[in-house]
């Protein structure tokens, strides 16, 4: 008579492990090459860049009450899971922490979170600043054009766009209801483009000396940007190639010494 052997045991599952194996797997979706990783990442961008539309939105959908908060909360819950799966796929959580744009992040996710920095919501557009100059946009998007003129051009022009929306939503939310001048956002944007160029109609502004400093330092905001967004469109071009002996980080394309030490460069070039 045959006897039934004993189911096998399961063997115990170590959490620890399970930790591992979702740390491992994060890090190959945030910073692998495989095209699971590639449309894990654009699925990731799509969602940012629809939550920022919303951002510079918001001021113009003049939501009030429940559902402001309801979004507000639900995006917050969305970075905080980004949040938490980029510091988790990240080596060391403490050098993650030591980036400066994580903390833009992370004060971003705080003024959702904390309805008492809601007058500091026009901050939340930063998240643009950040999302362009990562290397995880650059990894995922602009591959080919990572470490280009295209980069820079890129990050130059968001940087101005970023300012131009922060500075809105300072206008805004600093002076609508206490200005005649300022009585929508469209105002204060409007405000804001012409301070920044330097055209300055005169139609619209803002009171008192507080007001007098925001425009000087509008102007000189906008000024700095236009310059360094036109330095960068006609300055020549140059490809990032650190050199070993020195460090010099940039080069002419058709460069084959260093130009601070002499040694001999091997750049990349496709021949075209």
């Amino acid at each position: 008579m045959s006897r039934t052997k004993p189911a096998p045991r399961p063997e115990p599952v170590d959490p620890k492990n399970g930790g591992l194996r979702l740390r491992a797997r994060l890090r190959a979706l945030y910073h692998g090459s495989s095209p699971v990783a590639v449309r894990f990442r654009l699925a990731v961008l799509i969602i940012d860049l629809l939550i920022i539309a919303f951002f510079i939105a918001a001021p113009l959908l003049r939501m009030e009450g429940l559902i402001f908060y309801i979004i507000d909360y639900v995006i917050a819950a969305v970075l905080l899971a980004d949040l938490a799966a980029r510091a988790s796929a990240y080596s060391s959580i403490r050098d993650w922490l030591k980036k400066p744009l994580v903390w833009v992040d992370l004060f971003v996710f705080a003024t959702l979170l904390f309805p008492f920095l809601f007058n500091l919501g026009f901050l939340r557009v930063l998240r643009l600043w950040t999302l362009i100059h990562s290397e995880f946009f650059w990894r995922t998007v602009g591959r080919r054009y990572d470490d280009t003129r295209v980069e820079d051009v890129t990050k130059a022009l968001v940087s101005l766009i970023t300012f131009v929306f922060v500075a809105t939503g300072f206008v805004y939310t600093s002076f609508m209801g206490r200005h005649d001048g300022i009585s929508g956002y469209l105002d204060a944007l409007y405000f804001t483009v012409t301070s920044l160029t330097t055209t300055g109609y005169g139609d619209i502004t803002l009171p008192g000396e507080w007001g007098r400093i925001v425009s000087i330092l509008i102007m000189l905001g906008g000024v700095t940007l236009f310059v360094r967004l036109g330095q960068t469109l006609l300055r020549p071009h140059k490809v990032r190639f650190p050199c070993d002996r020195c460090g010099l980080q940039v080069h002419d394309p058709d460069a084959v010494h260093c130009k601070a030490c002499g040694k001999i460069l091997c750049i990349p070039d496709e021949g075209a």
